[in-house]
């Protein structure tokens, strides 16, 4: 998904006892008569792990004839993850990849060097309407894959582990967490779990990871003496030991990993290590030096005018 401007959040000031180290709110963007949810990057916090973007889209109800149209747009440097609670995107890349993105399944993009692509509602959702509601993340890549070549990997939700303990429904959809081992390949030790907890469970946040956050889609939650609703991401400390009690039925996803090789940096849908990098990048865009995409030619998102 194609990124605007950074807003600045809401941050919440914590006790010294707290578990928790940084409190960020979501905040709504409309892209193009869409809306979202970013949480990361923040003015708060850059990062958790490698992961360096968050954005929940939707939930929203699309009316008839309508439905999201994100035109062909260029990354590099990084993988982009893209996972639905509900509805369905159609998804083109410069590779030639075409892949529907159902419920449960997992989206992974890796750009390296640089790829391009679309997310749209398939034609056969827009005349009576359609729903749509997901996450959509990205992973910065280690330095030696930042200029690997472009690929693209799609998971079902059937190949995904999943299991309920004491009353929580856990998929483990990257990385190793709760004993389960994702099949998506990764470039860096990370986990993202998505939790479905029922009113009153409890959850063990998992450890062995240096940096660790959870985000609330639904629901309410509380650690300690610190709550979260929805659209709220609670930071935590190093080796802490976190327990989450779901005040009432409660969806949350859990991230983090261990911090990259370096400073990144991100500008407009480019992360690199590399300043110079991201200006080529742009460059490159701004000249039509990237690949298209097949079956998506016609349109492409510009560069803003603030480059």
């Amino acid at each position: 998904m194609s990124v605007q401007p950074v807003l600045a959040p809401e941050c919440l000031s914590l006790s010294a006892e707290s578990v928790v180290t940084t409190v960020i709110d979501a905040r709504a963007r409309n892209l193009g008569g869409f809306e979202v949810r970013r949480v990361l990057p923040s003015a708060a916090l850059r990062m958790v792990g490698p992961f360096t973007f968050f954005d929940q889209m939707g939930a929203v109800v699309f009316a008839p004839g309508q439905g999201l149209d994100v035109p062909p747009h260029p990354h590099i440097g990084l993988a982009t993850v893209t996972y639905l609670f509900e509805g369905e995107v159609s998804h083109r890349d410069s590779l030639g990849s075409f892949q529907p993105i159902r419920p449960g399944d997992i989206n992974w993009m890796i750009a390296g060097r640089g790829i391009v692509h679309s997310e749209r509602t398939p034609a056969a959702h827009r005349p009576n309407g359609s729903k749509l509601h997901g996450l959509q993340l990205w992973v910065a890549l280690p330095r030696a894959d930042e200029e690997r070549a472009p690929s693209f990997h799609h998971y079902p939700g059937a190949a995904l582990p999943e299991r309920n303990h004491r009353g929580v429904q856990l998929r483990v959809l990257a990385g190793t967490a709760y004993e389960m081992t994702s099949p998506v390949e990764i470039s860096s030790p990370l986990f993202y779990v998505d939790a479905v907890m029922a009113a009153g469970s409890e959850l063990a946040l998992p450890g062995g990871y240096a940096e660790r956050a959870l985000y609330v889609v639904d629901g309410a939650l509380r650690c300690g003496a610190e709550q979260a609703e929805a659209g709220r991401m609670l930071v935590f400390t190093l080796e802490a030991n976190v327990i989450l009690r779901a005040e009432r039925a409660t969806r949350v996803v859990l991230l983090g990993g261990a911090p990259l090789d370096g400073k990144r940096f991100i500008d407009w849908n480019f992360v690199s290590s590399s300043k110079e990098r991201l200006e080529q990048a742009k460059h490159d865009w701004k000249e039509r030096r990237f690949p298209t995409v097949p079956g998506d030619e016609v349109e492409f998102v510009p560069l803003p005018s603030s480059y």
